[in-house]
């Protein structure tokens, strides 16, 4: 599915640059399957609403649907997780993407192909968001 997912990218104007290797994670949520996760750099002529219109609509050609419970199992699930133009906000679009920092199934792949890409709120790198967020903690006495 990914590797699909990333030739339509390729056919629809935008270019991938590089990707991932694909990592197995646990859910999120009340989904009881593992997913699949990865992550592209890509460069595109599209600005931030336009690529995530087009991201939504390859997640529904791909056969994704919206509505239902939060959380459950699908089939495709594309994010604009950074940009090279900084931050960028307006209703329904926040990047960098607002949870990316917490979430090692989107920071491991990120640290493959990105990993100095630094994060324009913090100013870390992905490969230091990644090292904190991994990184083993004292438990308590």
């Amino acid at each position: 599915m990914l590797a699909a997912a990333l030739e339509r990218l390729g056919a629809e104007d935008l270019e991938v640059i590089e990707a991932a290797p694909a990592l197995l994670t646990d859910p999120i949520g009340p989904s009881l399957r593992r997913y699949v996760n990865s992550a592209a750099v890509i460069e595109t002529g599209l600005d931030p609403p336009a690529l995530l219109a087009l991201l939504k609509r390859l997640e529904r050609d791909f056969g994704r649907r919206r509505g239902g419970q939060r959380w459950t199992s699908r089939v495709l699930d594309l994010d604009l997780i950074l940009w090279s133009g900084g931050p960028y906000a307006e209703p329904g679009l926040v990047i960098p993407h607002p949870l990316f920092r917490t979430r090692d199934f989107v920071l491991a792949p990120a640290a493959h192909i990105a990993a100095d890409w630094r994060d324009p709120v913090t100013g870390l790198t992905v490969r230091q968001l990644h090292a904190r967020l991994t990184r083993p903690r004292a438990g308590h006495r």
